[in-house]
């Protein structure tokens, strides 16, 4: 009953309008953000964190997750209409939205990324408010061991990445592995591949990598079919979006998949440091793994969409369990959230729950209502957001391009980033069909995975062997071992059937 009353005072303290302007002006600048490729959530919280200085605790926070939740759903924009992450937790969400957009589904990928990104996030707020003190104590039990068990795990998924052809898959993979091995090693602060050249000892920006992948690529292809053809092919939209974009039928049936996408961003999230685009990229491929038409995926169906962007939209409720109850932040911005409450005199831990029991209820609250603002803003610019594929590329690109090169510069402020290669990389692994799913996970996970290995060593006196002495990280890599092997025997037998049809 206390729980009760402590949130319908909070939600009664959220019912006026400065809050409901807060919420309003927070959820439509984090979609800002969000949609544009190179800025993301944590730079929208950076900015408005001074912001909060003069504001009381409550109205702080209001702004501040209003802000996170606009960010993070934010780039599901970008990544289906112009096949451009906006933030990396939408990285997924261009591997069947983009497709979608392109086949003349932009409104119904729109309304999709829109609605599950709504009840990811609603599903994790629950999860936060209900369960979070019991939950977070889980994540005690996890030390170095545990989370390299946990990175080993998510990168054993190249193996299912890869497509059709496990040779380019892996070589995309050890390529991420490689470029994320640049500069300065964890721990000791080694300088690795550097080749004498100052600006690589800071290693490789995940935004500029990014940008360059998608967003750089995506021009160097439109300029290579404007050379060819003479002119670019214009993707033809139909405006008359009914309702959400789709059908109640195919909501029910994507019910299984959202609730497990949920479920995989929320835990993803309560371990901090992993992030929004692991989630993405995991839930996607966990989705293909066990659908009935797994060659679907990639070619622009719902169910790639709803897996994505459910699990990054989970990922906030699921940050926010290891900030509020143990003060470790889950992400970037949950880092830049536990400088908010340094500022205004709280420290976030088991005793937040008993001394500031209104303001941890205030935020609950916040974050739900701030979602729904969010599915409202979304849903009510959707069409305008399906009216810029009408704008002609080769004026709607070198925008993009503009924006790319201001976002790469803003990540460190430095030149460097803007004149990196990754574009021509990308440009070239599209061309040689090589994906770019596996070299994108593996080079967020390169730094998790090398950290904890060294720490864990570090725990373990150098004997690799007593990892597997820890029940959690064994079952994780026990698990790694027999995905890869599982998956590759999946591939040589479909290989077989393949080579016996035609046979």
């Amino acid at each position: 009953m206390e729980t009760l009353s402590l949130i319908g005072n909070a939600f009664a303290g959220m019912m006026n309008p400065m809050s409901i302007l807060l919420l309003i002006v927070g959820v439509a600048v984090g979609i800002v953000f969000g949609s544009i490729p190179g800025l993301s959530a944590a730079m929208a919280v950076a900015l408005f964190l001074p912001v909060t200085f003069a504001m009381q605790a409550h109205e702080a926070f209001t702004l501040l997750v209003a802000l996170y939740i606009g960010g993070i759903s934010g780039g599901l924009i970008s990544a289906i209409l112009i096949n451009i992450p906006g933030t990396s937790s939408s990285i997924a969400t261009c591997f069947d939205g983009s497709p979608m957009a392109k086949k003349g589904e932009a409104g119904k990928a729109l309304g999709t990324g829109v609605v599950f990104s709504f009840l990811g996030g609603l599903f994790s707020f629950l999860v936060l408010m209900f369960v979070a003190p019991s939950v977070a104590q889980i994540t005690l039990k996890f030390s170095a061991i545990e989370y390299f068990g946990v990175c080993l795990f998510a990168l054993s998924m190249i193996a299912a990445l890869a497509g059709t052809s496990m040779i380019k898959g892996l070589l995309s993979g050890c390529l991420g592995l490689i470029i994320a091995l640049v500069g300065m090693a964890p721990i000791d602060g080694t300088k690795r591949f550097t080749f004498g050249i100052n600006e690589l000892s800071s290693g490789f920006d995940i935004l500029p990598t990014l940008i360059g992948i998608f967003a750089i690529a995506e021009v160097l292809a439109y300029a290579e079919e404007v050379k060819k053809m003479g002119k670019a092919t214009q993707i033809k939209q139909s405006f008359k979006i009914k309702g959400f974009g789709f059908t109640w039928k195919e909501f029910v049936g994507q019910k299984w998949n959202a609730l497990r996408s949920a479920l995989i961003g929320t835990g993803i999230g309560i371990l901090p440091g992993i992030g929004g685009s692991t989630a993405g990229i995991l839930s996607w491929m966990t989705a293909k793994k066990t659908s009935k038409h797994p060659e679907k995926y990639g070619t622009g169906i719902m169910d790639g969409v709803v897996a994505s962007e459910t699990s990054n939209n989970a990922v906030i409720g699921g940050a926010l369990i290891p900030l509020l109850t143990l003060g470790i932040p889950g992400d970037g911005v949950t880092a830049m959230l536990l400088g908010a409450f340094m500022i205004h005199g709280l420290t976030p831990g088991p005793l937040l729950f008993v001394e500031s029991a209104d303001l941890i209820y205030t935020i609950f609250i916040a974050c739900i209502l701030a979602n729904v603002v969010m599915l409202v803003l979304e849903l009510g610019g959707m069409r305008i957001f399906v009216r810029l594929l009408s704008i002609p590329k080769y004026i709607l690109l070198p925008v993009v391009l503009v924006l790319c090169t201001v976002g790469a510069f803003a990540t460190n402020n430095r030149i460097f980033d803007a004149q990196s290669i990754f574009g021509v990389l990308g440009y070239l692994m599209s061309k040689f069909k090589i994906p770019v799913a596996p070299f994108i996970l593996s080079f967020i996970l390169c730094d998790l995975l090398e950290t904890n290995l060294r720490r864990g060593l570090m725990l373990t006196q150098n004997d690799f062997l007593a990892f597997f002495t820890h029940p959690i990280a064994a079952v994780f890599m026990v698990a790694a071992v027999l995905f890869v092997v599982w998956t590759v025997i999946k591939q040589v037998r479909n290989r077989k059937k393949e080579t016996a049809g035609a046979a």
